[in-house]
């Protein structure tokens, strides 16, 4: 084998310092980074569309002079559908039409209100964000399927104009991207990337408008630009490398493990596969699959990089202490390769998406098993939650007061207002009790 994956075993005495270790490359901001995306952010609030065409001419080698030569319509993006070959066509109908009806099931928000004992009516409206810009995508891979999970939730929530953004190196863009975009109903495309496209959508230029929420997955520039513009703009999540954790007692097949482990490390050589089974024997068994598969992989180099870097195996008591493992974590992605998943799931409180039992394989919900793929990473999974229609929608507090509810609430507010030494809000509420 021309790599190694680290053993770990969670009843070693320097388990804990182990596993905080195998987090830590995550844990901390890069300075240069830092400093070099908010050059970036500079420039184009400074320069606009000249600095945006300079930054493409730089880092994309796409030799263009306007930004109207970056610039798909919906026209476009409809020939780019039409013109794909029948097999994709059919794949992105298939993957659209089960991300559109798991996701309309997330319609359940709707305006509401109450009436209190003073008459008063409190309540609360639910409405779609405006403008979205959605990034996608283009550097060692693209993605057509991060189309659809950006696109199609924002769609179904009501959302009236997405712009698109993604990078094009040499002047190259997967067609079947465009594709995707003309079928989720993308209004138009810039064919640029990097932490100057999260600048275009967050301050806008003289050819590009600003969005309300910037949403889906890029590099660490793209991660390190979203989370500079918030507060500008809203923002999904600051996404990192990808991530699997498997826990499996043995009765999975250890070629679909090893190849679900390998699924996730070749995405970029940062990625993370770990796996945590109480099985000694069944963890050897996957590394030889490992060892046996990886010569079919032609993003070997990749994988072998990421399982190296990142990797782990994980041995444990029990399925018990596996699930106290990944809640630690709080992975992307989650597997439960057991004879009894559901049983399990009952201890799992932190993941982006939990897969149940050895047909689920990750793969499927990266593509078209319907949930969405773009999900919390970095142990971000605690405290988020997968991308969704709520992240395309606000909501807005309505009050309505009665005279006698304004009357009645008028010294409540006004004492908490003294309290506070903030007069004219105890003014504000006091002159209201006893009005004509």
């Amino acid at each position: 084998m021309t790599f190694s994956i680290r053993r770990l075993d969670a009843n070693d005495a320097s388990f804990e310092d182990q596993l905080t270790s195998l987090q830590a490359p995550m844990a901390e901001l890069d300075p240069d980074l830092t400093q070099t995306v908010s050059l970036i952010l500079q420039r184009i609030m400074a320069e606009g569309d000249k600095a945006l065409l300079q930054l493409t001419r730089d880092f994309d080698h796409y030799p263009v002079n306007t930004v109207a030569e970056l610039t798909l319509s919906r026209e476009d993006l409809s020939q780019a559908l039409d013109a794909i070959d029948d097999s994709s066509r059919a794949a992105l109908d298939a993957a659209a039409e089960r991300i559109k009806h798991y996701h309309s099931q997330q319609m359940t928000a709707a305006d509401w209100s109450i009436v209190d004992s003073h008459d008063s009516r409190l309540g609360q409206r639910v409405s779609a964000l405006s403008r979205v810009g959605l990034y996608v995508p283009g550097g060692k891979a693209s993605y057509p399927s991060s189309v659809l999970m950006n696109a199609i939730p924002a769609k179904v929530a009501g959302v009236d104009d997405l712009t698109m953004v993604v990078p094009a190196p040499n002047g190259e863009v997967n067609p079947v991207v465009l594709a995707a975009a003309g079928l989720a109903g993308v209004d138009r495309v810039y064919l640029i990337g990097g932490a100057q496209a999260v600048a275009a959508l967050a301050y806008g230029t003289e050819s590009v408008q600003v969005v309300d929420k910037i949403v889906g997955p890029g590099n660490r520039y793209v991660a390190e630009a979203k989370r500079q513009v918030f507060g500008r703009v809203g923002i999904d999540m600051i996404a990192g490398p990808s991530e699997i954790f498997i826990i499996a007692d043995g009765s999975v097949d250890p070629q679909w493990i090893a190849l679900d482990l390998m699924s996730q490390a070749e995405h970029d050589e940062m990625a993370q596969a770990v796996l945590i089974s109480p099985d000694d024997a069944y963890l050897r068994s996957v590394e030889v699959a490992l060892e046996q598969l990886m010569g079919t992989m032609p993003r070997r180099a990749i994988i072998e990089a990421s399982l190296q870097n990142r990797g782990a195996f994980i041995k444990v008591q029990d399925l018990a202490q596996a699930a106290q493992v990944s809640n630690r974590f709080g992975p992307e992605h989650l597997e439960l390769a057991v004879t009894e998943p559901r049983r399990l799931l009952e201890q799992i409180d932190s993941a982006g998406a939990v897969f149940l039992g050895g047909y689920s394989s990750e793969a499927l919900g990266d593509y078209c098993a319907g949930t969405n793929h773009v999900l919390p990473t970095s142990g971000a999974a605690r405290f988020s939650s997968p991308l969704g229609v709520y992240d395309f929608q606000k909501r807005t507090s309505v009050i309505e007061m009665s005279r006698k509810g304004a009357e009645a609430l008028a010294e409540v507010a006004g004492v908490l207002a003294d309290s506070e030494s903030l007069s004219a809000h105890a003014a504000a509420a006091r002159i209201r009790k006893g009005a004509n």
